[in-house]
């Protein structure tokens, strides 16, 4: 994937960024070329190199109709629930790393399920906040609106989610504890003798 200058990007776990310059330079007698990123947040440089893109996970921000799909996302209903805290840590770790939206939005919502029913360890809930952050500046850069609005329509489509869940859990218990109906064997009729 190739970007231009001016071009807003997604840097894994940082946020939004600008392409402010692409240059090459020579270090250790090789030659690579960088793009030198903007990041919005804390207006920080990042270098990355040209060749490395994929690696990094770098990719252009979602454009008008992937918000649309992002809030559905959201509010599907569909929450992964580790129950083990390193398993869990791992995935959502991996998950932060990849640069996918969704992804994110899949932490955003498993881990904002757990911290209703429980306190999230100091790494888990920063780890949550980074999810919100990343997930809300990038909606509201793409829609340009502001963060506290995006951060509403976000709430809301998790509460769809938990919603849309828990009536599903309710179902599913509902239809176990409806017992199956019986077969009935037919009756033999008596024998008049």
């Amino acid at each position: 994937m190739t970007f231009e200058v001016g071009d807003k990007v997604i840097y894994p776990n940082q946020g939004l960024g600008v392409v402010t310059r692409i240059e090459e330079k020579t270090i250790l007698g090789t030659t690579c070329g960088f793009y030198h990123l903007r990041i919005v947040a804390n207006e920080t440089t990042v270098l990355v190199p040209i060749d490395n893109v994929d690696g990094v996970g770098l990719r252009r921000a979602i454009g008008d109709a992937e918000v649309e799909r992002l809030f559905n996302a959201l509010g599907n209903g569909k929450i992964d629930n580790h129950q083990n805290w390193k398993g869990r840590f791992k995935d959502n770790s991996d998950k932060m790393r990849t640069g996918s939206i969704y992804d994110v939005a899949d932490v955003l919502k498993s881990l904002t399920l757990l911290s209703r029913s429980k306190s999230l360890s100091f790494r888990e809930k920063r780890m949550l906040d980074r999810a919100k952050f990343l997930i809300i500046s990038e909606i509201s850069e793409v829609m340009r609106e502001t963060a506290e609005s995006i951060e509403g329509r976000v709430e809301k489509a998790l509460e769809r989610s938990f919603t849309t869940r828990t009536r599903a859990i309710a179902r599913a218990k509902a239809a176990k504890a409806v017992p199956a109906p019986r077969a009935v064997a037919p009756r033999r009729a008596a024998r008049a003798s």
